[in-house]
């Protein structure tokens, strides 16, 4: 809810004060003419410093012992020095002539490393950085520019939610907003910045965005708070419990936690290099290494553990396949057993789509599914082509996640995989089998090029459950002591004849059976052949999503 009353302490702005402070000005301006240029300009200049910080004392004091930013330094914090142009700085609640400037939100535009960006960060010292008429218009205004000239959005978000006392109207101007972000979706990439408590309406914009980034101990962010939950249900949760940044990144609703603010805007520089402008640009290009085979490149052959059952991280695969260990985890607490993340090839940006084996031994479940699917529309509405890094014994089996909606949530990433028209490639680095090996990026879902390294084992299922489903009886029946040799020799047969990664290759379902060492330079000469790639769509309005 909003804190109204952390307003009332501000200067009035009325028509006699600013006659009064005219007067002043005109004082202190020796020989200047009542109503001259100097005196107006002076007039300004007393407007534009008070519209700089201008929420009562008792709510910026409270600010101040809280160790907390203003707006502005935040988006100074986030811009290239000196590139923020303020709009609406003067803006002002309307029928009120003491209402404080900004009406709780500054917005203007700026450069992250030299790119232009559209920026809006709430001011809590005023209104509690609730949304009012004007604090609605600014927004939209910046929120217009940015799908006029194609430049990513970011909004930091410190809000108290809905202004209470302007009663439809705050919920107007959060409709105008929502109305908004839907035609930039897809358009212009929206990142969230979350440094405060948001609740209700205050939540259900930043959550639309692209991105939502949290800080740790400072975000939290919920539909219906503790004290609202408790008077309905009776349950007693605490915020943090409830809405604290790291609970809601599990919850999926978050795509980084940072450990502080100066992280926060730090992580947000980094994924803008990493993302176009807009649909209709390409991401910036960087320097990236030769096809020379280098050392980093030659630590792969030894990645991958001799048994098929131990576990690795799969990211010491990640910072070796790509130009550089710069790879940019996006969903990092939520389904952990597939990472998302962006990366580069040849100095351009790849989507990244891995299982991670230490993770529920990279099964798929219905979180983890989910996860990927989201990232992969947002790669191809953006046109960056997407690398599959695949090691998954395949869906995760259970009625737990039979009821948490597997089938449809699983089905969402078939669909997304499916429906992704930009360049796909695909590095199977050890199992593939059954329904993951489809949706991880096979040639037959529509994937462009398919490698696999000698340690892939692509398959129905794994030797241990073909034994037990197709011999399991057999074994059964025969006498203990020859139990053992008889099932090692089927084991070995089905992973020669079955699970081969030559096999595959053998039918055309691979490109390729490489040296894991060769892997960098393989997807880059894959991903400039695939520069060129279009695809012609149906005619139609828009596909409809699983369940």
């Amino acid at each position: 809810m909003s804190d109204t009353s952390a307003d009332k302490d501000n200067t009035p702005v009325t028509d006699e004060g600013a006659t009064a402070t005219s007067a002043a000005a005109g004082d202190a301006a020796p020989g200047a003419a009542a109503g001259s240029t100097a005196q107006k300009i002076a007039e300004l200049n007393r407007r534009l410093e008070q519209a700089q910080d201008p929420g009562s004392e008792k709510a910026k004091a409270r600010r101040d012992e809280a160790g907390l930013s203003t707006p502005r330094q935040r988006i100074d914090a986030l811009v290239d020095e000196g590139s923020f142009m303020e709009i609406g700085a003067l803006g002002q609640a309307p029928g009120d002539p003491t209402a404080p400037y900004g009406d709780g939100v500054v917005t203007g535009y700026g450069r992250i490393n030299g790119r232009p960006v559209a920026v809006y960060a709430h001011d809590k010292s005023v209104y509690g950085g609730s949304v009012g008429e004007t604090f609605g218009k600014k927004v939209c205004e910046v929120m217009d520019m940015a799908a006029r000239t194609g430049c990513p959005i970011i909004g930091i978000n410190d809000s108290g939610g809905a202004r209470i006392q302007d009663a439809v109207t705050s919920l107007a101007m959060y409709s105008e907003i929502a109305r908004r972000q839907i035609p930039l979706s897809g358009q212009s990439p929206q990142i969230s910045i979350l440094l405060g408590p948001s609740a209700g309406g205050a939540v259900y914009a930043p959550i639309i965005t692209d991105f939502v980034i949290a800080v740790e101990g400072r975000t939290q962010m919920f539909v219906t708070g503790p004290a609202v939950i408790e008077s309905v249900t009776g349950e007693k949760v605490s915020m943090e419990e409830l809405g604290g940044a790291r609970q809601q990144a599990r919850n999926g609703n978050i795509s980084h936690v940072a450990v502080s603010e100066e992280e926060a805007f730090n992580y947000v520089k980094d994924l803008v290099d990493f993302l176009p402008s807009s649909a209709f640009d390409d991401p910036p290009e960087f320097w990236a290494p030769g096809d020379e085979i280098t050392e980093r490149d030659l630590e792969l052959n030894h990645v991958i553990p001799n048994d098929p059952n131990a576990g690795y991280d799969i990211m010491e695969v990640l910072t070796r396949i790509f130009d550089d260990d710069n790879v940019l985890e996006i969903q990092d607490d939520y389904g952990p057993n597939v990472t998302t993340a962006f990366a580069r090839i040849d100095g351009k940006t790849v989507g990244v789509v891995a299982n991670q084996p230490m993770v529920l031994a990279g099964c798929l479940d219905a979180d983890a599914a989910e996860k990927a699917a989201r990232f992969i529309r947002i790669c191809d509405a953006y046109n960056i082509p997407i690398v599959f890094v695949t090691d998954t014994p395949g869906y995760m089996p259970g009625t737990e996640q039979e009821r948490a909606g597997l089938i449809h949530r699983g089905a969402k990433l078939a669909f997304a995989l499916a429906e992704a028209s930009v360049p796909k490639l695909t590095v199977i680095v050890r199992k593939a089998f059954g329904g993951g090996y489809a949706v991880m990026g096979s040639k037959n879902m529509g994937a462009d090029v398919n490698f696999a390294w000698p340690t892939a084992q692509i398959a129905v299922m794994g030797a241990e459950a073909a034994v037990l489903m197709m011999k399991g009886k057999e074994l059964a029946a025969m006498p203990p002591e020859k139990r053992l040799a008889a099932k090692k020799m089927f084991l070995d047969f089905y992973n020669a004849n079955m699970t081969s990664p030559y096999v595959a290759a053998e039918r055309g379902y691979l490109d390729g059976v490489i040296v894991p060492e060769e892997t960098r330079v393989r997807l880059r000469q894959a991903l400039r052949q695939l520069r060129g790639k279009r695809v012609v769509d149906p005619t139609k309005k828009h596909n409809i999503l699983p369940m």
